[in-house]
């Protein structure tokens, strides 16, 4: 992806996160000066500040293009914040107001970042790892291939050519019409669930070596179906899922500290309606920090609630971030069947 930096990055930085999301103890603490506008000096502290709280898509960048970036919405926002106290902006109630909601914004991710997240080692993400593979139950997968035609007659003489002693993988190259034919039909390993479910019933009725001998048909056309191996489906490595458990402890540990401090307050909500979707979402993540929400007990796909976002996300008021190209969307996947 190539970047345009006659935009005006500013638009680019987070700019209530900068405020709120940097992890406190990892600052450069140097106040040599990188640059000076109209006089106002910037050091490289804040440049380091800057650069943590660049769009995602330009934290991507080379570490030198990622500097320079961060370096231009600095000269960006010196400027217009200028400009802005000319003005008597920061005079303005409204301001006054934002900037004390992102002065408390900033707070509470100095708390998550002390108590939250300083306390998630190495040991305690296999720790968790290890407790989450544990509960997974047991759950056996095939590896398949298949030949897909699109008519019943097609798929009739294919299994005749098999009964005659025919050559599964050379049948699917030739007479295959998907996306695994030049693989001769391989699959790979599926568990329950990833493919349509008339084509996962055949496949797990079958024995390593067997092949259906009546054509299944599922939406997308007539399959003569093939089970090579058989075998209790393996979990995550570790080091592939490590971030994801991760996500898992921060909520967690995010949500135990709300719950305690939101057990000594005292919170009145007077609007009756307003009052019990909140309870309700209270609720929700309660269970959700209590293990009941990993009901699969896959920490491959589980994500951190949105209660974990102060810490990173800017709230509406915030600039937004660029959206990317709609030509970069990525586009859906096939369905496994289609390979």
């Amino acid at each position: 992806m190539s970047f345009s930096f006659h935009r005006p990055l500013a638009a680019a930085l987070l700019t209530g996160a900068l405020l709120a999301s940097t992890s406190f103890g990892a600052l450069a603490q140097s106040d040599a000066v990188v640059a000076t506008v109209n006089g106002q000096q910037i050091t490289e502290e804040q440049l380091t500040l800057a650069e943590s709280d660049l769009d995602p898509q330009f934290a991507q960048l080379p570490p030198e293009q990622k500097r320079a970036a961060a370096l231009s919405a600095l000269i960006e926002i010196k400027l217009l914040s200028a400009k802005a106290e000319a003005d008597g902006l920061a005079d303005k109630p409204e301001f006054k107001q934002r900037m004390e909601f992102l002065r408390q914004r900033a707070l509470h991710s100095a708390v998550v970042e002390q108590e939250v997240a300083a306390g998630v080692t190495d040991d305690a993400i296999r720790a968790r790892y290890d407790q989450e593979i544990a509960k997974q139950p047991a759950v056996n997968e095939v590896h398949a291939r298949h030949i897909l035609v699109k008519t019943k007659e097609e798929a009739d003489a294919i299994i005749k050519q098999l009964d005659e002693g025919g050559n599964f993988e050379e049948i699917a190259k030739e007479k295959s019409t998907d996306g695994a034919a030049a693989q001769g039909g391989d699959l790979g390993y599926f568990g329950p669930n990833q493919m349509v479910p008339e084509f996962e019933k055949a496949a797990f009725a079958l024995e390593p070596g067997q092949y259906t001998k009546e054509p299944v048909q599922t939406q997308f056309g007539f399959h003569v179906i093939k089970v090579e191996d058989k075998r209790e489906q393996q979990p995550p490595a570790f080091e592939q899922v490590k971030d994801q458990v991760r996500s898992l402890i921060l909520r967690d540990n995010y949500l135990k500290l709300v719950r305690d401090l939101r057990g000594s307050a005292d919170v009145e909500i007077p609007d009756p309606a307003l009052k019990a979707t909140v309870e309700s979402i209270d609720k929700a993540q309660s269970g959700q920090a209590g293990g009941e929400a990993d009901a699969e007990g896959d920490a491959a796909t589980d994500e951190a609630p949105a209660t974990e976002a102060p810490a990173t996300e800017t709230p509406a008021t915030e600039t937004p971030a660029t959206d990317a190209p709609a030509g970069e969307t990525p586009a859906e996947e096939a369905p496994a069947t289609q390979q």
